[in-house]
């Protein structure tokens, strides 16, 4: 849907017009000091003077690094007005003179500072937006915790305190906010070398604390992102999930078990860092008994108390056929990916005589997970969730076995990984990856290029600088000769570090290894550290995300395991229209390809999307690494109990979406994790076997364990899954939504309800149908 065409309202124009006399705002934003903020700023301040646009800095704290001193040079500079405070020296806006002066851009730091007591104006804030008013645009740096709405976490969680804040609504006000991501290890090596302003605080010297700002800042940037997703959609008029985020519906009843299930949703969504929403349905003016009163009282309560959204919504029928297109219509309403409910305990008969919810939800909410939550009450007399487990912590002075010591030593012999990660082609990956090569250069360190991608982009030729570039290796193919990278001259020049782009490559044929990332493993293992670049949509187990956002199916990708590698995964952040800007100046792709890729890959749904999946990735990654520096560090909380999943595989077509899907599970629950496909041995069994085997390669490939098995009657298949299942001590059994029309589900029995039926005992998720697969 094309929302160009649509009349303007009255207000839509006013507001339209004053934009055009007001100045831009754009804000960086970091986790803490010493990120970079103000170096990039700087550094976009001088790619707009380039530009020939009139730029001056004020009051910009350089905290005395080389680099951003560098980037000060050549930019015009209009006195601040120092003063001090608490023996500490000011500096504030000389409002006067940067009026007079009349730039069309400013650049200042600290949007969080206070101004002198006698300053017409007492905050930046105010400074700045009385300069907006102006038409001047301006560029400034924030700090996540000088958020009001994320101050007193930030203070609870570190005990990092903000001098001053500023309002949450701020980001809204922006045009443009972008984050600069960095790890712990940069953000403390920057203190070590007495370039952060608030070295003096003892909680920034904490690792752990700089990480939960980092996911702090990461997860405001997912939300702020997703609002504009939202808005995006609807303006398109999508309906549905985006694929970028989680968004949990728990269909509650007031009953006992209503707040079993709710906390079930609340594990899941903090697990999976997504949205909680809880939803009653209650029949049109019917009275409501005693104890389902209390009951929703009880519900309400406990809503409130886990930050959930709780919403009671009148029916005018109760009937099962009926609450559940109902349950359905509103899941698709408000874009959730997931419906969390009770089993069905009606007999197959009552579910045909009466109907059922169960039936009714899978067959309306097809393209949306739905999550069964198990009733062990029968089976282990449990009405409540399992409590946290005590885990003993290893005796510090307990002496390390044979094996742990050779793993040590094989660790500490092993080369330095870091990652920079990105949402999209475009964002800056190899152009950051190569400025911090000559950074390592000057300072000594011995660097060299392994492999480089410029794409022809001309700032990012520019930044190759004074490194030495390893030359490819020529590989002979049918005749002709493929240019790779040489490994083997990479290990023997034997550099300190190498920078290899591309991580999710595929070598061409005749390489010893089929992908880049094997390459990287063995130069890392030789003891040569690397630094790489990688996008998002290149993650194994989000391809399926990311071809339900872009319509695409990315063929290169590598193994999740590849970033759990990694010492340093840092992203690259950039707006979606920043990004699309760039392409239209052909600093991405050739000109004669710039149209092509903005109405394909590039269009802006896509863009926002993938870049809320990599700050939400990111952010996961952050916590995992957390959970795993402290035992109480991680945000999301800990998980509270063993869990064993077992994905049960009977449509091998749908193998790797389910396998995906298991190992995200698995990972986010710290979970043991089986695979089980079943295949009926009526198809051409040279294309199965070939089939079982991928799905083998790439269960194994994520970590988990391959079962396979050749059954001839599909009525016995589902008792063998389940038993299985129970073997293992399952507590979630994965499914996939059957794609079978009316017709074949009336006359064949369907596995996956049978799955349900018998696995009441268990947790079971059933896999939504992607919409390419829906009959």
């Amino acid at each position: 849907m094309n929302d160009s065409y649509r009349r303007k309202t009255p207000e839509e124009l006013l507001k339209a017009i004053t934009k055009l006399h007001h100045g831009r705002l754009k804000i960086y934003i970091g986790a803490v000091s010493g990120a970079g903020k103000t170096y990039h700023m700087l550094r976009e301040g001088q790619q707009l003077r380039k530009q020939g646009i009139d730029v001056v800095t004020c009051a910009v704290s350089t905290m005395q690094r080389p680099e951003t001193i560098e980037q000060l040079a050549e930019l015009e500079r209009i006195p601040s007005i120092h003063w001090q405070k608490d023996g500490i020296e000011r500096k504030d806006l000389d409002m006067t003179a940067i009026k007079a002066r009349n730039p069309e851009v400013v650049l200042v730091d600290g949007l969080a500072h206070r101004n002198r007591p006698d300053s017409p104006l007492p905050t930046r804030l105010e400074d700045i937006r009385h300069l907006l008013e102006c038409g001047i645009s301006v560029i400034t740096t924030l700090n996540v915790y000088e958020l009001n709405g994320v101050s007193d976490l930030a203070f609870q969680l570190t005990g990092i305190e903000a001098e001053h804040t500023v309002p949450d609504d701020i980001l809204e006000l922006a045009d443009e906010v972008r984050l600069i991501d960095v790890s712990p290890e940069t953000i403390l090596t920057r203190l070590n070398e007495g370039h952060l302003r608030n070295a003096s605080s003892p909680h920034l010297l904490l690792r752990g604390n700089l990480g939960k700002l980092r996911e702090l800042a990461l997860r405001l940037m997912a939300e702020d992102v997703n609002d504009s997703l939202e808005d995006h959609r609807r303006q398109q008029g999508l309906v549905g999930p985006s694929g970028a985020a989680e968004r949990i519906l728990v269909a509650a009843q007031y009953h006992w078990n209503g707040s079993i299930h709710i906390r079930r949703g609340q594990q899941v969504a903090r697990r999976l860092n997504g949205e909680l929403l809880v939803v009653s349905f209650v029949k049109a003016e019917k009275a409501m008994t005693k104890e389902a009163a209390a009951f929703k009282r009880s519900i309400i309560k406990l809503t409130q108390k886990i930050g959930a959204g709780f919403e009671e919504l009148a029916v005018p029928h109760l009937h099962r056929r009926h609450l559940s297109e109902q349950m359905a219509r509103y899941a698709m309403d408000h874009g959730v990916t997931r419906i969390v409910l009770g089993h069905s305990k009606h007999t197959p008969l009552q579910e045909l005589l009466h109907g059922s919810v169960v039936n009714g939800i899978l067959r309306y909410a097809r393209h949306i997970d739905v999550f069964f939550v198990a009733d062990r009450t029968e089976a282990e007399g449990e009405r409540i969730l399992p409590a946290r487990h005590r885990t003993t912590p290893e005796p510090v002075y307990k002496r390390l076995s044979p094996t742990q010591q050779q793993q040590t030593t094989e660790r500490l012999k092993r080369g330095t990984f870091k990652v920079y990660i990105g949402a999209a082609p475009g964002v800056g990956k190899t152009y950051t990856m190569l400025r911090e090569g000559n950074v390592l250069l000057r300072k000594g360190i011995d660097v060299v290029i392994g492999l480089l991608e410029t794409h022809g982009r001309k700032e990012t030729l520019e930044q190759i600088g004074d490194l030495e570039m390893i030359p490819k290796a020529t590989i002979p193919y049918k005749g002709t000769q493929l240019a790779e990278m040489d490994v083997p001259a990479i290990l023997e020049r034997f550099p300190e570090v190498v920078l290899i782009d591309e991580l999710a490559h595929t070598n061409v044929p005749g390489s010893e290894y089929k992908k880049r990332f094997e390459d990287v493993l063995a130069i890392l293992d030789a003891g040569i550290s690397v630094i790489s670049t990688v996008n998002v949509q290149h993650l194994e187990s989000l391809n399926d995300a990311v071809e339900q956002i872009t319509g695409v199916r990315v063929r290169e990708t590598i193994p999740d395991r590849m970033l759990r590698l990694a010492d340093e995964v840092e992203l690259i952040d950039v707006s979606p229209k920043a990004l699309q800007e760039r392409m239209r100046q052909g600093k991405i792709y050739p000109m004669n390809k710039v149209e092509e890729s903005l109405g394909a890959f590039f269009q802006l749904g896509n863009l926002i999307a993938l870049r809320e999946l990599a700050l939400r990735e990111i952010a996961d990654d952050v916590d995992e690494r957390l959970e795993s520096w402290e035992r109480t560090g991680a945000l999301r909380g800990p998980w509270r109990r063993q869990e064993v999943i077992f994905v049960a595989i009977t449509d091998l077509a749908q193998g790797e979406r389910l396998i995906r899907r298991g190992f995200r599970i698995a990972y986010r629950l710290k979970a043991e994790w089986h695979v089980m496909a079943v295949d009926n041995g009526q198809a051409d069994r040279a294309a199965t076997e070939r089939r079982l085997e991928e799905l083998r390669q790439l269960t194994e490939q994520l970590g988990g364990a391959f079962i396979r098995k050749e059954m001839k009657q599909t009525r016995d298949i589902p008792a063998f899954l389940l038993t299985h299942a129970n073997a293992r001590k399952s507590t979630q059994l994965i499914v996939a939504q059957e794609k079978k029309g009316w017709l074949a589900r009336l006359f064949r029995p369907s596995i996956m309800k049978k799955l349900l039926q018998g696995g009441r005992n268990m947790d079971v998720m059933v896999v939504s149908c992607l919409p390419s697969q829906q009959q």
